[in-house]
């Protein structure tokens, strides 16, 4: 059970990967990037991401992108080696569609990139889709039609009413649409990302509701077989993982001993629970830890349990969620056993942004309600509800909330208001207020300070 249906771009370049992609004879040489708003940006960042040079990703989302960083950039630079330009899609003074080839292997992505008017054209969406086995690029220029339209209004309203958290935030949401529908709202549309983020605005206007999500591919996607996926999904499912690190960044010691653990998502355990358990183990003798969650956009419940295990002494109820359909809870407490030493006695510093979200944020809750960290940085981004994703057609699918968090503290959870962190400041300075903060829990501690968050009176 996951809190998000969408995984980073990274997993689906590694699945498409996984097999040869039907090549594309009509692809000659190295097309020509427009000469507009759109096509300099792309350039932009085209040129310094092939580049693999971190000063020149950094000046490039300083000058386009502000608010970002080549961290996680970096990373998938180095996983992909690289984009070479196969197609451009469509050119428009503020908007580009195209063709790539990641450079470490055969596989293909379309992306798309709309800018803001000015100079710089600052990008206002970029994205980027891997294009699954067996597709060419002429399979890629797919229109929709009106019973298109109809078929996914109806398939997505269908979905909602059957799973929804909420019933009457449902009723509330195919009201809003059907509403917009008769007006001819959406008559004009043709492009399935377009009509996707359309549905998807209108949906979230009426339940505020941010794991929920209608998505377009222009690619056929394959039927989702009943039952437990089979051996060969598991096994590649797994090298994504693998290739990935599960997500975990960076592992460090830092001066005066304390912990520092990065990582991006809670992955599956049953897959990346090594990789957890030899992160914690590398820290075990620290004084204190960072967690810094602050790109970390959630995951599985489970990871966030066996996690959160290193940092009690005794077994503890961390969250419930309560899911509709059955009208059951399912409790998720610390495990009885973790492999190595737990940091129970040390102090726990966890670093948000605006970007951490779903799982991210439960850690988060969790640790600040049981006051066994202290939350630094930003408020987070307000999504409690674990998503499930259902097929609507060949080319749309829709994310729908099934349950919600209830924390056995608070009674509640982070939905719509995020976690507020008890020391508030740029998620930019979060590391350094921690690691400072840190040294002077260090410091009273020894001085025979209780262990409570810093911040929290």
């Amino acid at each position: 059970m996951l809190y998000r249906v969408f995984l980073v771009l990274a997993l689906g370049l590694a699945a498409a990967r996984a097999q040869q992609v039907t090549p594309d004879t009509q692809v000659a040489s190295q097309p020509t990037i427009p000469d507009s708003p759109a096509g300099r940006t792309f350039k932009a960042w085209l040129e310094a991401f092939n580049s693999g040079d971190r000063a020149l990703l950094d000046a490039y989302y300083k000058k386009y992108e502000p608010g970002k960083s080549a961290e996680n950039e970096m990373r998938f630079r180095d996983m992909t080696g690289g984009f070479e330009l196969l197609k451009i899609m469509k050119s428009e003074p503020l908007h580009l569609e195209f063709v790539v080839k990641e450079r470490h292997s055969d596989t293909k992505a379309i992306g798309k990139l709309d800018v803001k008017e000015g100079e710089p054209a600052e990008v206002a969406d970029f994205g980027l889709r891997a294009i699954p086995p067996g597709t060419s690029l002429a399979d890629l220029d797919f229109k929709i039609d009106a019973a298109t339209r109809a078929k996914v209004i109806d398939g997505a309203i269908a979905n909602l009413n059957e799973s929804y958290v909420f019933p009457e935030t449902a009723k509330k949401m195919a009201e809003a649409v059907r509403a917009r529908q008769k007006k001819g709202e959406y008559d004009s549309v043709t492009d399935g990302d377009t009509f996707a983020k359309m549905l998807t605005d209108h949906f979230q206007e009426v339940s505020h509701d941010k794991h929920l999500r209608v998505d377009f591919s222009p690619a056929k996607m394959p039927e989702r077989p009943a039952g437990p996926p089979d051996a060969e999904a598991v096994a590649r499912h797994r090298k994504q993982m693998e290739r990935m690190n599960c997500e975990f960044d960076k592992v460090e010691i830092l001066p005066g001993n304390v912990g520092y653990l990065k990582f991006d998502m809670f992955a599956d355990p049953d897959i990346c629970g090594p990789t957890a358990v030899a992160a914690m183990n590398f820290l075990a003798n620290v004084d204190a830890i960072i967690f810094d969650l602050r790109e970390n956009g959630g995951g599985d419940p489970k990871m966030i349990a066996l996690v959160s295990t290193y940092l009690f002494s005794k077994p503890t109820h961390l969250n419930d969620l309560w899911e509709r359909k059955t009208d059951s809870t399912q409790q998720y407490w610390t495990l009885p056993y973790v492999p190595g030493k737990r940091l129970d006695d040390k102090p726990a510093f966890v670093l948000t942004s605006k970007d951490t979200f779903s799982g991210a944020e439960e850690f988060s809750y969790n640790l600040k309600n049981l006051k066994r960290a202290t939350i630094i940085g930003e408020t987070t981004g307000g999504g409690a509800h674990p998503v499930s994703g259902h097929r609507i057609d060949d080319h749309f699918m829709i994310g729908v909330p099934f349950a919600r968090a209830i924390n056995p503290i608070s009674k509640t959870n982070w939905e719509g208001t995020g976690v507020e962190p008890d020391v508030k400041v740029a998620a930019a300075d979060a590391l350094t207020t921690a690691q400072k903060l840190a040294l002077e829990k260090g410091d009273s501690k020894t001085q025979g300070s209780e262990n409570k968050p810093i911040g929290v009176k």
